[in-house]
């Protein structure tokens, strides 16, 4: 990796761990945090089509223990060094920004407030 990757690089330091065949921490954590992430698509799915009120209710209590769950297992990933991200160049914000700025006048609502 050069110079300007690794600056751009947010990162804890990596909690080394042995590489072998077996699944070690970091593995079972990233396997966790795949099943969770996919659990809450799915929760978030279900809670689009649930039609009883009652369903929906618990369907959602469900949803947000599976997401708090993901959030945990994802803060832990990055803590120990095995979770990274790229710093967003403010450029490339800014060009984001412009694009999408106009689509608000699409919205069914851009002109009220929703409560």
């Amino acid at each position: 990796m050069n110079q300007q990757n690794q600056q751009n690089k947010i990162q804890n330091p990596a909690v080394q761990i042995e590489k072998t065949p077996q699944m070690n921490d970091r593995d079972f954590t990233n396997d966790m945090l795949a099943t969770e992430k996919y659990m809450t698509d799915a929760y978030s799915t279900a809670l689009n089509e649930a039609s009883h009120r009652s369903l929906y209710q618990d369907i959602l209590s469900i949803y947000n223990e599976t997401q708090n769950c993901q959030r945990e297992l994802f803060e832990l990933m990055f803590k120990k060094g095995w979770y990274s991200f790229e710093a967003a160049e403010t450029q490339k914000l800014q060009q984001s920004y412009q694009q999408f700025q106009g689509y608000t006048n699409q919205f069914p609502y851009h002109n009220q407030h929703l409560q």
